[in-house]
């Protein structure tokens, strides 16, 4: 159905479909360890079974032709794959342009053009990572269509140097790299210092993960993102003048409070407590989920939010509503915040007979609070890209 749709509006669009192909990306939601990823830390996320759609054609020109079927009003936006470079009133075509820029900068140059139509059902500036679905996605289409010899991980590199680079934002990699290598109902246990990763079954039985998605709109490059970033680098240049470590990631807990003192600044403790406690919750979610004691996983994740919130102070009003209703609810194992904060989005996981209750309960107390009403979804773990 989808892709029938996706096809008559490009042939509608650009002419035909001869020759088109279409395509499709995951979005990604984290499921513990939350601004761990540029401290040297673990991650735990999961590709999503909803994500971008893409329906991409070469053409024998230099012309890009993008549209998106989630921004219609601004029509087709036309650029060249010459002389690529980020331009305000290029809007979303950024992103794919960004990856394009990048796969040349890294001697795998996109000579020709190329029509692209996108549909994406993540939902908008949710904190799902639609950025990086479009990045992975334009990435698994240049090496479909060019032939390119990149492998997942290599798209997931080209995918952040493109957001770092081109769009400036100074993001880790774990949303690229959750999306270019997610496997069905998997997480993926990543160390964001070595780049070493595993695969970890997710098996909820009884229970199903919910997004609740905050609808208030964050952009990340405007956010305090990149202020939490250099925080944790000022504790860090800190704390190496007192032990030899690369990263917080490096640290544990005991470690972290024999040498704290070094930190001169009451905030940047805090911050670098986060990043040091948040990646040994996660490295003990992994551990509880292998043992199947999915109540200690959502006690971590409970504590996960309670760090963020208070130490890492990058929550807000609405998550933090949506997180302290959930815990009301019987039924949730767990639910925190994910993604980079202030706004976006929340993931708890909800015994499957308390599912309804917890969108009403939920919904209903965040409505009369913050004045606008919540989504949620139901979703499942899903694979990386493929095309269709």
């Amino acid at each position: 159905m989808m892709k029938d749709q996706l096809l008559a509006k490009f042939g509608e669009l650009f002419g035909g479909t001869d020759g088109a192909k279409v395509y499709f990306a995951p979005g990604r939601v984290n499921l513990i360890g939350e601004h761990t990823d540029y401290n040297g830390g673990h991650v735990f996320p999961c590709a999503l079974t909803i994500g971008t759609y893409g329906v991409a054609r070469r053409r024998e020109d230099k012309k890009l032709r993008f549209y998106s079927m989630n921004f219609e009003q601004l029509g087709v936006i036309e650029s060249s794959v010459e002389g690529l470079k980020p331009e305000k009133e290029a809007d979303w075509t950024n992103y794919p342009k960004g990856v394009m820029w990048a796969f040349g900068e890294k001697g795998m140059e996109v000579t020709n053009g190329m029509d692209l139509l996108l549909f994406g059902n993540i939902p908008n500036g949710s904190g799902l990572s639609s950025s990086a679905s479009v990045e992975v996605l334009t990435g698994y289409i240049l090496r479909d269509q060019y032939g390119f010899e990149v492998s997942n991980q290599d798209l997931a590199l080209i995918g952040q140097f493109s957001e770092n680079k081109f769009n400036g934002v100074n993001c880790g990699i774990m949303d690229q790299f959750a999306i270019a290598m997610g496997k069905k109902d998997h997480a993926i246990f990543l160390d964001t210092a070595t780049m070493e990763f595993e695969y970890a079954p997710i098996q909820l039985e009884g229970a199903k993960l919910v997004i609740s998605c905050s609808n208030k709109k964050r952009g990340l490059g405007d956010s305090k993102y990149n202020e939490r970033r250099s925080e944790c680098e000022a504790a860090l240049a800190e704390l190496q003048q007192v032990i030899g470590i690369e990263s917080l990631g490096d640290l544990s807990e005991e470690q972290f409070e024999t040498y704290k003192s070094a930190i001169k600044d009451p905030v940047r403790v805090k911050r670098a407590r986060h990043a040091v406690y948040e990646n040994q919750r996660t490295i003990k979610a992994v551990a509880a989920l292998k043992a199947n004691d999915i109540t200690e996983f959502g006690k971590l994740m409970n504590a996960s939010h309670v760090s963020l919130r208070d130490d890492y102070e990058v929550t807000g009003i609405e998550l933090d509503t949506l997180v302290e209703e959930a815990w009301k609810v019987d039924g949730v194992i767990g639910s925190r915040m994910t993604g980079a904060g202030f706004g976006g989005c929340t993931v708890s996981i909800v015994k499957d007979e308390a599912i309804e209750a917890f969108q009403e309960q939920v919904g209903k107390a965040y409505l009369e609070k913050i004045g606008y009403a919540a989504d949620f979804y139901v979703v499942e773990i899903g694979n990386g890209p493929v095309v269709l």
